[in-house]
This record gives structure tokens, C-alpha cells and sequence, in this order.
């Protein structure tokens, strides 16, 4: 339970929250034509059944559920991607389902690998088809098959969790969703992906050790930052920005668990946390700007704080928190991550994902700034839009507040117990008492040691 954890409360708050500002952002869709009460009615079906089938891809025990889970969020998903007809949107659901219908292929080729291999040396056959029961004979792996599998589950499952260059789809997908859906696509779709990546990571470490996989993580996650973080300078439409922004977020997180050990693994748990938070923000305040101006352009979007400055304060201040500042969670998230690289000698690979991060940095803020201080088009209306498209952002920058200045005790229980999952497969756990709590605020020590004990 502790290891699921961490992603259902991902999908349980973003779920709730989006659900809500989605009422006000398709309730305004449908008063300007945009929708008709049919396609709305589509909407929600699909809605629904989106959030059930990550929460299936996040609860599954099963290695062939978990794919198929995985599998049908790009089908649930597409629907709501497309749902305006335009015919940028119907080329970004296509688009879409073909890019990770390939990649979850080579998941399924992957997921094939470890399930026969694990068949051959488990003494019930038909149980090596649960995660859990792989996970007790991982050591009785053939390497070599694992090494392979490994390679399949990366670009298999990396496609879905964004990661260059299988990232193709994710900018068209993310910007022409609804806005309630490019956020639950951008902070729960990468993380369900993730955490099937994640699940065969742990298998495969303890088959051949954390070597490899390390160092295809690193490769791909600092390639996923680099490339991302050039888009962020030159892209001029807001929501292609964010979800490159996703892009880069989810290389991170890949360096963080390249990094390995047990601050780099926490490290990499707490910015899946944190920039889900930040995102689902943005892009609600994203949804806010599109409402207000009428489109995502970059060179009309200007002058926030005279148009909407309740929704001008709340966007700012995710786009602060996104680039990493300081009191906000990611900017933790991201030290963690630099001081557990430094710790385990990546010192090149730290400089390079510093000057990356300082482009992105730059990026952010100049959006930031041009969007919220410009002067403003003469022929937007001012004023802020309904509770209903404000209070989630509200909710979401006081978390991402309490996440950078006091992290609450069962957020790091969640964190400790998950992390000690992941490292019990990298073997690196007898080491981590003495790490990650120490970058923690107080009070949260004891509760970590009390999981490195288990």
C-alpha cells in the first residue's frame, strides 16, 4: 500500500481538483459554442474513465493488466484530446495514439521478456505473472535477458512517460486538450508511466544490478532536459511551453533515479510530487488565459495583472515554483537531486543539468513576466473568471507553499516507505538513513529512519 501510495494520492488530489475546475472551464466552453451539451456529456464519460483507467495502471498486481491498463489510457485519452473536432485537434489524438501505441509495444515486448524468463525459474509458472511474486525471485534472472527487457521497458513505457525522443506526441497532445485534461495528462498520465518504468527498474536492478539501468536513465533524461529546455526559449504558445515543461520535469526525474542511492531516489519521488502540483497549476491558469484572451499565443497574452490579478498572483506563482524558486517545492526537489549528484561523483552531469536548468530558468521567467506585466489588448474584458477555474489554483500554490517550507509527516511516510522499495532493488539501502532526511525540515528525520528500519 505504502508503495502505490504516493501515486494514488497524485491521481486522487489532481482528479478531484481538475473535476472541479473543469465544471467552470466546460461550463464556459459550452455557453460560447466551443462544446455542445453532447460532446459535454462525452466529455465527462470519458473523464471518468481516463482517471479509471490510471487508477487501474496504479493498482494492478498483474504485469499484463498493468500493460493493458497502460494501453487503454492512450485509447480514454485520445477521445478527450480530440473532443473539440478541429482538425489540429483530431491530428494530435491521432498522433497521439499511434506514437504510444507503438512505444507501449515495445513495452508489452518487454513486459513478454521478464514474464517468460520469471515463468522458467519460479516454482509456479502462473505466478510469474504478478509484479510482486517476479520481485521475490528477481535474483534468479537470466542477466542477459533482463539487460534486453530493460531496454524494450525503457522505450516502451518512456514513450508514455515523455521522455525524448519518444516525446513527439506529448506537446500536440497536452496543447490541444481541453486544459482539465492537458493538466491530468501532464501530472498523472507521465507519473502512471513512470511507475510501471519504476516497477521493472526495481526487478532488473536486482537481476543485473543498477549499473545499466542507471546509465540508460542518465543518458535519457539529460537528452529529455536538453532538448526541452531549448523549446521552453523559443516556444510563443503558452500551453506547448507547459507541456514542454513536462518534458523536461519527467528528464529530471529520470537523472534523479540515473543518480541513484537513496537521496537521488527520494529525490526523484518528491519532483514527481512537487511538479505534478505545479503543473496541474499552470495549466489551469493556462485554461484561465485561453478563456479570457481567446488563444495561446504568447505575443497576445500580456498584461495578466491588469486583465485577472487574482489569476495573475496564482499563475505567477506556479511559474516561479516550475522554474525552481525558492520557497516554493520544486526548488527542494531539484537540490536534492544536484546534492545527490555531486555525492555520487556525477560532477559533469550536474554542471550540464545546472546550465540546463538555468535555460529553463530564464525561459519561465520571460513568459512569466511578458504574460503577468505586458501592457494588455485593448479589447479583453477585464476581471477574474468564477470560483470554480480560481479555487484549484488556490488550493494548489498554499500545497506547493507547505511543500517547500514544512512537508507534512504523511507525505515523507509515503516518500520513506517508497523509497525504500526502490532502493531495496538497487541495493543501495543500507546507506540511507544517513541521507535524505538530513535535506528534510524538521521533524520529518525520525519518520525516515523509522522506514530505512524496514
Amino acid at each position: 500500500m505504502v508503495w502505490g501510495g504516493l501515486f494514488l494520492a497524485i491521481l486522487g488530489v489532481i482528479g478531484f481538483l481538475t473535476g472541479v475546475y473543469s465544471i467552470g472551464y466546460m461550463r464556459h466552453e459550452v455557453a460560447h459554442g466551443e462544446l455542445s451539451p453532447v460532446t459535454l456529456c462525452d466529455y465527462y464519460g470519458f473523464f471518468h474513465l481516463f482517471l479509471f483507467t490510471m487508477l487501474l495502471v496504479v493498482t494492478s498486481n498483474n504485469l499484463i493488466v498493468m500493460w493493458a491498463a497502460i494501453e487503454a489510457t492512450t485509447l480514454s485519452s485520445a477521445f478527450l484530446v480530440g473532443i473539440y473536432g478541429q482538425r489540429s485537434s483530431l491530428e494530435a489524438a491521432w498522433k497521439y495514439i499511434i506514437i504510444c501505441t507503438v512505444g507501449v509495444a515495445f513495452g508489452l515486448f518487454g513486459t513478454v521478456l521478464v514474464y517468460a524468463n520469471a515463468a522458467s525459474v519460479m516454482p509456479q509458472a502462473e505466478m510469474a505473472i504478478f509484479w510482486s511474486e517476479v520481485l521475490k525471485q528477481s535474483s534468479l534472472l537470466d542477466p542477459t535477458l533482463m539487460l534486453l527487457a530493460f531496454v524494450f521497458v525503457l522505450i516502451g513505457f518512456g514513450t508514455k512517460t515523455g521522455l525524448f525522443p519518444m516525446h513527439a506526441w506529448l506537446p500536440d497532445a497536452h496543447s490541444e486538450a481541453p486544459s482539465p485534461v492537458s493538466a491530468l495528462l501532464s501530472a498523472v498520465l507521465l507519473n502512471c508511466a513512470l511507475l510501471v518504468l519504476i516497477r521493472y527498474y526495481i526487478i532488473i536492478c536486482q537481476a543485473i544490478g543498477s549499473d545499466f539501468p542507471n546509465r540508460l536513465l542518465l543518458i535519457f533524461g539529460m537528452l529529455s532536459v536538453a532538448v526541452a529546455a531549448f523549446f521552453i526559449l523559443v516556444q510563443r504558445d503558452i500551453k506547448r511551453l507547459l507541456a514542454y515543461s513536462s518534458v523536461e520535469n519527467m528528464g529530471l526525474v529520470a537523472v534523479a533515479l540515473g543518480i541513484g542511492g537513496p537521496l537521488g531516489i527520494f529525490a526523484a519521488l518528491l519532483h514527481t510530487l512537487n511538479h505534478s502540483l505545479a503543473k496541474t497549476l499552470l495549466f489551469c491558469g493556462s485554461g484561465n488565459v485561453l478563456l479570457k484572451y481567446g488563444t495561446r499565443d504568447l505575443n497576445v497574452v500580456c498584461g495578466m495583472l491588469k486583465i485577472m490579478p487574482f489569476t495573475a498572483v496564482l499563475f505567477g506563482g506556479g511559474a516561479l515554483a516550475l522554474a525552481g524558486m525558492p520557497p516554493f517545492n520544486i526548488f527542494l526537489s531539484e537540490f536534492m537531486t544536484v546534492t545527490a549528484g555531486l555525492a555520487r561523483n556525477h560532477l559533469l552531469i550536474i554542471v550540464l543539468l545546472l546550465l540546463l536548468l538555468t535555460l529553463v530558468l530564464a525561459g519561465l521567467v520571460r513568459m512569466a513576466a511578458r504574460v503577468l506585466m505586458a501592457k494588455p489588448p485593448q479589447a479583453v474584458n477585464r476581471g477574474d473568471l468564477g470560483w470554480l477555474t480560481t479555487s484549484p489554483m488556490v488550493i494548489l500554490l498554499v500545497m506547493m507553499l507547505a511543500m517547500g517550507t514544512h512537508i507534512p509527516q504523511p507525505v515523507i511516510r509515503i516518500l520513506a516507505g517508497a523509497s525504500t522499495i526502490v532502493l531495496s532493488g538497487t541495493h543501495d539501502l543500507p546507506a540511507q538513513r544517513s541521507t535524505w532526511h538530513d535535506f528534510l525540515p524538521s521533524g520529518t528525520a525520525s519518520v525516515s529512519e523509522k522506514h530505512s528500519e524496514r
